[in-house]
C-alpha cells in the first residue's frame, strides 16, 4: 500500500474522533464559537457599533445585532474593500469572494486569515470521513479533478479578489499537487466551453479516480469525454470511484450520470459557499449532511413561514425541530454578523445535527399563496424519473399567471429531456400529484379550481446551457435556479 494511503487512514481515524467529540457536545460547541467570535471582534468598527463588549448572552446578541442581508451589510463591506482595517473582523480580509447576487448585483464576501482554513479543512474532512467509513483509500493515489472557476485573481488595496473556487485553488496541499488536474494554464481559461475541451484533452488518458464539481457542469465534461473517446466514463477511467459535488441536488442528474459512467460510483455531497463551509455528507447510507458546528460559524434559524414578518423569532440549534423549514442565519470569523445566507434547510436529526438543503428563501413560487419550494419540485421530478424511466439535463419552474384563452393559471415546468418522452401528459399528471401530496396549499388551489394542473414545456438540447451562456454564467459555480416567482428566467429561456 502506498504511504499516502496509509497516512490517509491514520488521519481519517483522528479526524473522525475529533468530529465525534464536538458532534456529541453540540450546544457547548456552538456556545464556545459564539463567545470566541464576539471576543475577537470587540474592537472592530462593527463590534463597537453593536456594543459587543456588553453582550453576555444570546438574547443580548439578538437585541444588538439585527438580521442582515448583503445590502444591509454593504457599507461595512465597502469600507473593508477600500482597504480600511478592523471593520468587520480584526485587520483586513485576505480575500474577497466575488459572487453574482440576484438582487444585489455583484457581491464581495470577505474571507479572512481565520476563516480560510476552515474551507479547506471541511472538504478534506468530508473525504476522510468517507475513507474511515468505507476503507476505500486507493483513489488517493490516482488523479483528481475539481471543475472550478479561474484561479486568476485581481487585487484592490492589497486584498485579492476572485471566485471562491478559484481562490480555493491556491490552497491545494502540496501532497495533492502532483495528483491534481487540470493544469494551472487550463484552469485559467475563462471561456467555459474552451476550458472543458482543454480539460478533456488533458484528462482523457489519465487515471482519474476522483472527480468533483457542480453536477450540471460535470455532466457536460462527461459528455465531451464520451464523444472524444467513444467509451463510457467508467471504462475510460477504470479506477474512478468517487464523485464529489455541491451546489445543487444530485438526484435529478443521478440517472444520467450512471448511464454516462456505465456503473454506480460513490458520491459525497458538500455544502460550501462564499459565506462559509456549512455541512457535508459524512455517511454513505445517509443523504443528509452533518452541520459543522466547530468551524468558526455560529448558526441561527428562522422559520421560513415567519421570515418576512417584522421581528421574526430567531433560535439556535438547541431549539430547532426536525422537519421544519428554516432560513439559515450565520455569524462567522470572516466578519459576517447575523447574516442571511439565503438558503433554507430542514433538520433530519438533532443527534447529531443533520440537515437537508431545501432551497433558497428568494427562490419559490407563491403567486397564489402556494409557497412551493425547491425541495418539493426536486422530489417530484425524482419520483417521476423513477416511475417513467427517463433522464433530464436540467429544469426550472415558473408560474403562468395570465395564460391565453381565459384558461386557469398553472405552474409551467421547463424540462430539457435527454430523450423526449412520448407520454408527457402522464408525466405532467404524475408530477402534479406529487406536488399536491407534498404541498397542501398547492393541493387546495388545484381542488379549488384556482390553478389547473401543471404543464410541461420541453426545452431543446443544450437550451439551458445556451441560456446560461447568454447570461455570462456558463460553467464554474453558476447554477440554474429551480424556481422563480415570476417569468423573467423562463421568458428568456423561450428564445432557446
Amino acid at each position: 500500500m502506498f504511504l499516502k494511503s496509509i497516512g490517509a487512514k491514520v488521519l481519517a481515524k483522528n479526524i473522525v474522533r475529533r468530529i465525534n467529540y464536538w458532534a456529541s457536545n453540540p450546544v457547548e460547541t456552538q456556545q464556545k464559537v459564539f463567545r470566541q467570535l464576539l471576543s475577537k471582534a470587540k474592537q472592530t468598527s462593527f463590534g463597537k457599533d453593536h456594543n459587543f463588549d456588553k453582550i453576555t448572552n444570546y438574547n443580548d446578541f439578538k437585541e444588538q445585532v439585527p438580521v442582515r442581508d448583503y445590502e444591509d451589510l454593504k457599507d461595512y463591506i465597502e469600507r473593508a474593500l477600500n482597504g480600511e482595517k478592523n471593520v468587520l473582523w480584526p485587520n483586513k480580509p485576505i480575500y474577497f469572494a466575488k459572487t453574482s447576487g440576484t438582487t444585489s448585483g455583484t457581491k464581495y464576501i470577505p474571507l479572512t486569515k481565520a476563516s480560510m482554513p476552515y474551507h479547506m479543512e471541511a472538504a478534506r474532512d468530508a473525504i476522510l470521513c468517507y475513507i474511515h467509513e468505507t476503507k476505500n483509500v486507493n483513489f488517493v493515489n490516482g488523479k483528481m479533478i475539481f471543475l472550478q472557476g479561474s484561479p486568476e485573481l485581481t487585487e484592490k488595496n492589497g486584498i485579492k479578489i476572485g471566485r471562491l473556487s478559484g481562490i480555493v485553488a491556491h490552497f491545494v496541499p502540496k501532497y495533492l499537487q502532483k495528483n491534481r488536474l487540470p493544469s494551472w494554464e487550463t484552469n485559467c481559461i475563462n471561456d467555459w466551453e474552451t476550458k472543458v475541451d482543454a480539460i478533456v484533452e488533458e484528462t482523457i488518458n489519465e487515471d482519474m479516480t476522483v472527480i468533483s464539481g457542480i453536477p450540471s457542469w460535470v455532466q457536460m465534461y462527461f459528455e465531451r469525454l464520451q464523444n472524444a473517446s467513444g467509451k463510457k466514463i467508467g471504462e475510460l477511467f477504470k479506477n474512478f470511484s468517487l464523485f464529489i459535488y455541491g451546489g445543487v441536488n444530485y438526484e435529478p442528474y443521478r440517472t444520467k450520470f450512471e448511464t454516462l459512467i456505465g456503473r454506480k460510483v460513490d458520491s459525497i455531497e458538500l455544502y460550501p459557499s462564499s459565506e462559509g463551509f456549512f455541512a457535508f455528507q459524512d455517511k454513505q447510507n445517509k443523504k443528509d449532511l452533518l452541520l459543522l458546528l466547530d468551524s468558526g460559524i455560529f448558526y441561527e434559524f428562522i422559520e421560513t413561514g415567519h421570515f418576512f414578518e417584522d421581528n421574526p423569532k430567531r433560535i439556535t440549534i438547541s431549539d430547532v425541530e426536525i422537519g421544519v423549514n428554516y432560513v439559515m442565519i450565520v455569524s462567522t470569523n470572516a466578519g459576517l454578523w447575523a447574516y442571511n445566507v439565503g438558503d433554507t434547510v430542514q433538520f433530519t436529526s438533532v443527534n447529531p445535527y443533520r440537515i437537508i438543503i431545501t432551497g433558497r428563501i428568494k427562490q419559490f413560487i407563491s403567486a397564489f399563496g402556494e409557497h412551493v419550494i425547491g425541495k418539493e419540485v426536486e422530489q417530484a421530478i425524482k419520483e417521476a424519473m423513477e416511475e417513467f424511466i427517463f433522464s433530464i439535463s436540467e429544469f426550472t419552474v415558473a408560474p403562468q399567471i395570465n395564460p391565453p384563452n381565459g384558461e386557469l393559471p398553472y405552474h409551467e415546468w421547463f424540462i430539457e429531456f435527454e430523450i423526449q418522452p412520448k407520454n408527457l401528459q402522464q408525466i405532467a399528471f404524475f408530477l402534479d400529484a406529487s406536488m399536491q401530496k407534498q404541498n397542501s396549499y398547492y393541493k387546495d388551489l388545484i381542488e379549488g379550481k384556482i390553478l389547473q394542473q401543471l404543464k410541461i414545456s420541453s426545452m431543446q438540447k443544450n437550451g439551458f446551457n445556451e441560456y446560461m451562456k447568454s447570461q455570462g454564467k456558463l460553467g464554474g459555480q453558476n447554477k440554474v435556479p429551480r424556481l422563480a416567482n415570476d417569468r423573467k428566467i423562463v421568458d428568456a429561456l423561450l428564445s432557446f
